[in-house]
């Protein structure tokens, strides 16, 4: 295999790199497959797009009554309170309760058509080109920090119900942001901020927008990224893709156990 620290062939097995004194790069012999499932299959957008839509439908799904009660433009096909509530929306009192894993499984699940069209637009707009700087497990890890930290700073600040992917879509442009700055691509950064600049805007503007993720998500984006090197520096290590593979692990273990204990708590009542 190719150590992604010295970028020298070594055997797999080999307890540090003889040329750069990489600790386990071969991850006991699994990282050429680790390497082969992540750079092949875990494509930022794809998964994204892939997981809300899926949640979204079922969120519908769980609660029909709610479609047929549109109370706005905003609200059209929107998935109703105890559906979102049972898949992992999170929120000061369920934050507080225990449900810690709400940080990760709220950024896929959307509260409209609306919402999910364009918080997906931009994923689809920005994720390709974060995997393409930072690679696809990073990447993955960028976008699942920046989410849980906006929803964190949410919960601590106003407590209000909330999902969305919007924190993470703010740090990814962060992530970018950081790129752009580290790289001296001055027109690059320039059109960023006037990305960054209008989405905050847009925030106070438009009503049931939560400003406390978007700013936690931004935040986050930047410190995890100014923590990162890039791609072209420095390829991810087989500890990096792991690490992106356990988060995506914990956030589908997190909507079954949302499923369980919500249901445990209906069923009660």
């Amino acid at each position: 295999m190719i150590c992604p620290g010295c970028r020298k062939l070594i055997n797999t097995d080999a307890e540090r790199c003889p040329y750069c004194g990489a600790w386990r790069p071969g991850l006991f012999g699994l990282a050429p497959r680790l390497q082969r499932l992540v750079g092949g299959r875990l494509d930022l957008d794809a998964v994204v797009i892939a997981g809300c839509v899926a949640l979204y439908l079922l969120a519908l799904a769980l609660q029909p009554e709610a479609i047929f009660r549109p109370r706005s433009l905003l609200s059209i096909l929107s998935p109703g309170p105890r559906a979102l509530y049972m898949l992992g929306m999170t929120s000061g009192p369920v934050w507080h309760a225990g449900w810690w894993w709400t940080l990760l499984t709220a950024i896929y699940l959307h509260g409209g058509l609306l919402h999910i069209f364009f918080n997906l637009m931009w994923v689809r707009q920005l994720g390709p080109a974060v995997t393409s700087v930072y690679g696809p497990g990073r990447s993955f890890i960028l976008f699942s920090l920046s989410g849980a930290l906006g929803f964190l700073l949410s919960n601590l600040a106003s407590g209000a119900p909330t999902v969305g992917a919007s924190g993470s879509i703010f740090g990814l442009l962060a992530a970018l942001l950081v790129y752009g700055r580290r790289r001296h691509v001055s027109l690059l950064t320039a059109q960023l901020w006037q990305y960054a600049v209008v989405l905050f805007v847009l925030g106070f503007v438009m009503p049931g927008v939560n400003n406390w993720a978007h700013f936690g998500g931004f935040a986050g984006g930047w410190l995890a990224a100014s923590l990162m090197r890039f791609d072209d520096e420095r390829r991810e290590t087989p500890w990096v893709q792991l690490a992106a593979l356990a988060l995506l692990a914990l956030t589908v273990a997190g909507v079954i156990l949302s499923l369980v204990s919500a249901g445990r708590i209906l069923i009660g009542a």
